[in-house]
């Protein structure tokens, strides 16, 4: 089982610590971010210190709080001000202030009120900003959508049956074994894994993920490209395991979940990536990629729950899928 006091506490560190790297750059439009992430350091080690047995969920509280919800709201209203909803931004904005009193949110702020009022906007650079984001119309991701329902059905599906979350109920439900791969020719586990979980906090990471990395690979490179990278991924990541395993390199009794899925999107946008290297941003999405890449693999060394070996297969499975997949120009 997955340890939640764990998880909130290597977010904690991990995700201030990115932050405070890519927002290293003078000057006042990043200066909320580096603080936001220096108190949640400042919070969590203090909690190690004093509550240690209950230091993730106070470091990950203030995560939540100063980092996660900022950064979703931020993104909600430039969604909003895109869909020309401008009182709706303001207002979330406005909310979002006592999180994260920033001096580019009080820009927003400012702007958002004057094209309420019908008046020309006094801010070059966001008018810039968001007509683009206006011209970049919200599409829908039908696949990511799609999967996140399958995977919620599958989920409830399982927790009907009785055992479930011991081992033997999740053999019986398909749980990816090696053994049963390769000595009684279980060939099915390598795909029933993929949409079965451990709880409801191992589906929800899964499915937050795909929530933020597939709509816009989706869009990119189309609903049934995506859906074959995933799948893919997810296949070679299952392979990989049990050929890992077979060959002695790696162990794992049984292994569920859509983690090494996941990780082929994450790979699948690093091949896309390299084939679109000269686009606009494809380098800095490269190396965002790559951060996620290795806070994902420090994570699986500091918890001896997680199979690397199933993530880092998919990650491989993926990238080999974006590179073919990405022939075309395309827009990213």
């Amino acid at each position: 089982m997955i340890d939640l006091n764990h998880i909130l506490l290597f977010l904690a560190i991990v995700s201030p610590l990115a932050v405070l790297a890519r927002t290293w750059r003078p000057g006042p439009a990043y200066r909320g971010w580096r603080m936001a992430a220096i108190i949640v350091l400042v919070v969590t080690g203090i909690a190690w210190l004093l509550f240690r047995a209950n230091a993730g969920y106070i470091g990950g509280g203030a995560w939540l709080a100063l980092l996660f919800l900022p950064a979703v709201g931020v993104r909600r209203v430039t969604e909003l001000i895109a869909r020309q909803r401008y009182k709706s931004a303001r207002k979330l904005a406005s909310s979002l202030q006592i999180l994260h009193p920033s001096s580019e949110l009080r820009d927003q702020i400012q702007w958002l009120r004057s094209l309420e009022s019908q008046s020309s906007p006094t801010n070059p650079a966001w008018t810039q900003r968001w007509s683009q984001d206006r011209h970049r119309s919200i599409r829908h991701a039908p696949m990511v959508y799609a999967l996140i329902v399958l995977n919620i059905a599958a989920f409830i599906f399982e927790i009907s049956h009785r055992h479930w979350q011991e081992p033997m109920g999740l053999h019986r439900l398909g749980a990816l074994e090696p053994y049963a791969v390769i000595v009684n020719h279980e060939d099915w586990r390598l795909v029933t894994a993929l949409f079965l979980h451990y709880d409801v906090v191992h589906l929800l990471f899964n499915l937050f993920a795909l929530y933020v990395l597939g709509p816009p690979l989706e869009r990119a490179i189309g609903a049934v490209r995506f859906l074959t990278c995933y799948l893919i991924a997810g296949l070679g990541s299952s392979a990989g395991v049990v050929a890992l395993t077979l060959f002695r390199v790696a162990h794992a009794d049984q292994l569920v979940g859509a983690s090494g899925c996941i990780m082929g999107i994450v790979g699948a946008w690093a091949g896309f990536l390299l084939r679109h290297r000269h686009a606009p941003l494809a380098k800095q999405r490269l190396l965002n990629v790559a951060m996620i890449v290795a806070i994902q693999i420090a994570f699986d060394l500091s918890t001896p729950q997680i199979s690397m070996a199933a993530h880092l297969c998919g990650l491989v499975m993926g990238f080999l899928a974006g590179l073919l997949f990405a022939g075309k120009k395309m827009s990213i």
